[in-house]
């Protein structure tokens, strides 16, 4: 941490790295330096004089170098030095100098080699910080946070990067005001790195477009299936013939608050949490392929329609969310985990949704997760 509380770059990094370790790793890697150092010494008082405690000295720093800062390997390092030093003079170096000698020359080269491999992993660190930063701006530029009131509905989104690397995912959300109502879309492009921001930023162009001309869901769906063909035309390679965003589409119309219609195209299926604290998977009455896949099978769009009660929030998520796992591979249940509570609202919901994935995952998410999330107000 740096003077005034500031974050170094890398700091972020470091601490992802020891997030990825079980509760039980993450103490033992905190201390274990200590630890080597207190064994050392004790190693060194309790066996007669021609046994070395040199190898817990030494290891001290290295372990230290790509877990702390460098202000704590060098006090690390300089700690294991002073102990090899008191060990040489508390079992008599007279009675073989030049082992003594030795040890200590091999404990302070060890402490050198450990700040020049703390230095290391702290440019490395700090670059991949750097290039995770780009890539969360130009997220944000792409996923602007939406009002926290679209149409009289209370809104919230997030979009969580993975922490397993630092690339731009294709996890896109939008939520918009029209004259047919308040529409929104969660989706996902294939792939990973700029094509897939590049399919978002059309998809979502498409999408705002139109929301606002198009009469019925089912419109805005071909508007968006349309728009992609013409980017699978336009690539070239493996993405012209492969490229798909799997998609939902939901409606408020207004002056009809309690109707909700949503469209799935091959999405991970929303979630409609009641006040009350139940819970009801919105799967569609027709699976369909994903937008963009068109000329592998054609048919006609259908948008479901529901009750959407008073205080009931509406979740749709991409599949970050459901495919977190943790160390055990054990993936992590929306529908378990929500099903029987209750949320103020929507900015709630996706705080503890985020919070529950990061610590089922260590921290250590494989893929990015969007997360959008509307209310229906209790009083209209």
């Amino acid at each position: 941490m740096a003077r005034g509380g500031r974050v170094r770059p890398g700091d972020r990094e470091r601490r992802a790295r020891r997030a990825q370790l079980p509760p039980l790793g993450r103490r033992v890697a905190r201390w274990l330096p200590a630890l080597l150092i207190v064994v050392g010494i004790v190693f060194d008082l309790v066996t007669p004089a021609r046994f070395t405690a040199s190898p817990f000295f030494s290891a001290a720093p290295l372990v230290a170098a790509p877990l702390y800062s460098l202000r704590n390997t060098a006090l690390t390092a300089l700690a294991a030095l002073l102990g090899e030093l008191g060990a040489a003079l508390f079992t008599g170096a007279p009675h073989d100098a030049n082992l003594s000698a030795t040890e200590i020359s091999t404990v302070f080269v060890v402490a050198v080699l450990a700040l020049g491999i703390n230095r290391v992993v702290q440019l490395s660190d700090a670059r991949l910080a750097s290039v995770r930063d780009v890539s969360e701006a130009a997220q944000r530029a792409v996923l602007p946070t939406p009002p926290e009131r679209v149409g009289g509905l209370a809104v919230a989104a997030r979009y969580v990067g993975a922490q397993a690397d630092a690339r731009i995912g294709g996890d896109l959300y939008a939520v918009q005001e029209t004259p047919h109502g308040v529409r929104l879309i969660v989706g996902d492009v294939r792939g990973k790195g700029l094509e897939a921001v590049e399919a978002a930023v059309i998809v979502i162009g498409a999408f705002r477009e139109a929301a606002e001309q198009e009469a019925t869901l089912e419109a805005v769906a071909g508007r968006l299936e349309r728009a992609l063909q013409r980017e699978g035309r336009r690539r070239e390679g493996l993405d012209q013939y492969e490229g798909f965003t799997t998609a939902v589409l939901a409606e408020i119309p207004s002056g009809e608050r309690a109707v909700l219609r949503v469209l799935n195209r091959g999405h991970p299926p929303p979630l409609l949490l009641a006040p009350d604290g139940g819970l009801r998977t919105v799967v569609p009455a027709v699976h369909a392929l994903p937008l963009g896949m068109s000329e592998v099978a054609g048919w006609p769009d259908r948008a479901d329609e529901m009750f959407f009660p008073a205080g009931a929030v509406l979740l749709l998520y991409t599949d970050g969310l459901t495919e977190a796992r943790n160390r055990a591979g054990e993936f992590y249940d929306p529908v378990a985990r929500l099903r029987g509570r209750a949320f103020p609202d929507p900015d709630r919901l996706l705080d503890t949704l985020v919070a529950e994935v990061a610590r089922h995952t260590g921290g250590a998410g494989a893929d990015d997760m969007a997360l959008l999330a509307v209310q229906r107000p209790l009083e209209e």
